[in-house]
């Protein structure tokens, strides 16, 4: 995984703020692959309450400045279906949370 540990809580810390503390995050994408060189954090949230849209797009910025990082946010809720990815991101990512 190409992340450090302080990415890591940051994102970890970012999500539970926003989403609670059920919230479910998966790392997947380029990141996860040690190999690979640069790409952007592909993060994957599974949540069981709805929230604004106004709010995950707070979350996004949030752990994209501090990360300083482009990031992706994909999230799944009772009201939201994230589709085929959610499937990608569980099968192929990195449970951090």
């Amino acid at each position: 995984m190409r992340l450090s540990p302080e990415q890591v809580a940051i994102i970890c810390q970012a999500a539970e703020e926003s989403f609670g503390p059920e919230a479910r995050v998966w790392l997947f994408g380029s990141r996860v692959d040690d190999d690979k060189l640069g790409g952007d954090v592909d993060l994957f949230v599974e949540n069981d309450q709805d929230l604004p849209v106004q709010a995950l797009l707070r979350t996004q910025a949030r752990i994209e400045y501090a990360l300083r990082l482009p990031t992706d946010l994909v999230v799944q809720t009772p009201g939201h279906q994230a589709g085929p990815i959610a499937n990608i991101a569980r099968m192929t990512g990195i449970r951090l949370t």
